[in-house]
């Protein structure tokens, strides 16, 4: 259990897998949608994501902005193949996956009953190139730092001194959540404290603990 005393004034949030559904899901409607055989997915991002995955991979680029979305577009549909093993469209591909990715309502209220009680809120997101629902997300953060806008992705930690810094608060007083654990291990590493999001009750919980606020939703 994370002990009261260890109270945080800062909350840095990812975007997608924590604010939105959970990437899985979002995948397996995609592939489901479009009759794209999740395998070869799954094999293209094993390579291209992994811990073990070299530097510069495809995804590396796409996130920090140095490949262009059409360009990774191609990439990708080079790798994937349909349940028939047909080919998939490369024209707006990360386009129709994301178009599957739905805002959580619930971690909303939880950013906002933060804000409400005083706690310092950024976005920390690692971008493929999607466009960010910002008038759902307008009031809800202090400062935003995405990828491909300052060209470093987590778990880069310079990433992280730099949403840090731009909130002004020391790593000890920060609290990161993440879905992804490698991301959650580099923010830790920094002396932040982390969450590993898995859903929005947890998370909740979590974070009321850290901060010593009422979070649950009445």
């Amino acid at each position: 259990m994370i002990p009261v005393t260890a109270r945080v004034e800062a909350a840095v949030f990812d975007f997608g897998g924590v604010l939105t559904t959970s990437g899985r899901e979002m995948i397996r409607a995609w592939t489901s949608a479009e009759r794209i055989d999740p395998g070869t997915f799954s094999a293209a991002i094993k390579e291209w994501m992994s811990r073990q995955a070299p530097s510069g991979t495809p995804v590396h680029l796409l996130e920090t902005g140095e490949m262009p979305v059409e360009e990774f577009n191609e990439r990708l549909a080079e790798r994937l193949r349909t349940v028939d093993g047909g080919k998939v469209e490369a024209d707006g591909l990360l386009g129709r996956l994301f178009a599957h990715n739905q805002v959580e309502q619930p971690m909303l209220d939880l950013v906002r009953r933060l804000r409400e009680h005083g706690t310092r809120t950024a976005l920390l997101s690692n971008s493929w190139g999607a466009a960010y629902p910002w008038h759902l997300l307008e009031g809800l953060f202090e400062c935003t730092v995405i990828s491909g806008e300052v060209g470093l992705r987590k778990p880069d930690p310079r990433i992280y001194r730099l949403v840090l810094d731009e909130l002004g608060v020391d790593p000890g007083r920060a609290v990161f959540v993440d879905d992804a654990r490698p991301n959650v291990e580099a923010a830790e590493a920094l002396g932040m404290h982390t969450i590993l999001h898995t859903d929005a009750p947890s998370t909740t919980a979590a974070l009321a603990a850290l901060t010593a606020l009422p979070l649950e939703p009445t």
